[in-house]
C-alpha cells in the first residue's frame, strides 16, 4: 500500500499545476499525437555518449523540455510546474549518482531524492525498481556539461527524453538537435512538452484605499508575492527518499 502511495504522489508532483498553461520558449505547432509506436529500440540500440564525464555533470540543472508518450503528460502536459535537479557525482567507483529533483505541488515546494548507480560505461546508469521489469536505465545522450544535457530514460519499451539546462534559456540550435533526437526516437512534436522558464516569485501591487487628510491624499497599497519561482528546497515534510524498492517511474 506505501508503494502504490509513493507512485500516486510521484505523478501528482511531476505533473499539475496550479498556475495555468505554460508560456513556452518557443511557439511551435503541435499536432495531435499520432498512435503509439509499438516497436521501440532495444537497448543494444541505445548509446550514451563517449567518454562522458560525469563530474562536470555536477551542479543544478533546469528541466526545458520532455519528449515522452507518457499518458499523464499527453492529458495534462500544458499544466506542468518548474523543476530544477541538483547532480551530485559519485565519490568513489562503486558509490551512486545522486539526483535531488525539485517542484511544486499545490503551491508547496518538494523534493524527490534518487541515487543512480553507475554501469561499465561513464555514460549510462541504473535507478532499480522493485522487480527487474520496473528498472529504469538512464542514459547521457549529449552534453556540453556548461549550457545542455539531453538524459534518455527507458524502462522495458518506454523511452523518455529530457533536455536540461544551465539556465533557463538555450540556443534554439539546441532545441532543434533536441527534437532530432526525439524523432530518431520515433517522438514528434505531438509528444514534446516544453516547462516553465520562469524565474523569481511575481509581486502584484494593489490598490486598496485612498483618503484625504488635511488636503492631503493618502493611498493604500497591497502587495501580494505569488510562488511562482522555482523551488530551492524542501521541508522534511515535503521530502521523498526513494529506495529501490520504491521507484515506480522516471
Amino acid at each position: 500500500m506505501m508503494r502504490i502511495c509513493v507512485c500516486l504522489l510521484l505523478l501528482a508532483l511531476l505533473g499539475p499545476s496550479m498556475f495555468g498553461p505554460v508560456d513556452g520558449r518557443r511557439t511551435r505547432f503541435k499536432p495531435k499525437p499520432k498512435p503509439k509506436d509499438k516497436t521501440g529500440k532495444s537497448v543494444e540500440d541505445i548509446t550514451p555518449a563517449k567518454d562522458i564525464n560525469i563530474h562536470q555533470m555536477s551542479g543544478k540543472w533546469y528541466l526545458l523540455t520532455v519528449a515522452s508518450r507518457c499518458e499523464h503528460l499527453l492529458k495534462k502536459g500544458f499544466k506542468v510546474e518548474g523543476t530544477t535537479i541538483f547532480l551530485t557525482a559519485p565519490a568513489s567507483a562503486n558509490s551512486p549518482l545522486k539526483l535531488s529533483t525539485l517542484t511544486k505541488h499545490n503551491y508547496q515546494c518538494w523534493e524527490i531524492q534518487q541515487h543512480y548507480e553507475t554501469t561499465k560505461s561513464s555514460g549510462r546508469f541504473l535507478l532499480k525498481g522493485n522487480m527487474p521489469a520496473m528498472n529504469i536505465e538512464i542514459s547521457v545522450i549529449d552534453t556540453d556539461y556548461s549550457s545542455y544535457a539531453v538524459l534518455l530514460y527507458k524502462r522495458m519499451n518506454k523511452i523518455t527524453l529530457k533536455l536540461y539546462g544551465r539556465s533557463t534559456q538555450i540556443p534554439d540550435a539546441i532545441v532543434d538537435k533536441f527534437e532530432e533526437i526525439a524523432k530518431k526516437h520515433n517522438m514528434g512534436l505531438d509528444v514534446i512538452f516544453q516547462f516553465p522558464d520562469y524565474g523569481k516569485a511575481r509581486i502584484i501591487i494593489t490598490k486598496l484605499h485612498s483618503v484625504t487628510f488635511h488636503n492631503h491624499n493618502y493611498a493604500f497599497f497591497f502587495s501580494i508575492a505569488l510562488l511562482s519561482g522555482f523551488c530551492e528546497s524542501g521541508d522534511k515534510e515535503h521530502t521523498l527518499v526513494e529506495s529501490s524498492t520504491t521507484v515506480y517511474g522516471a
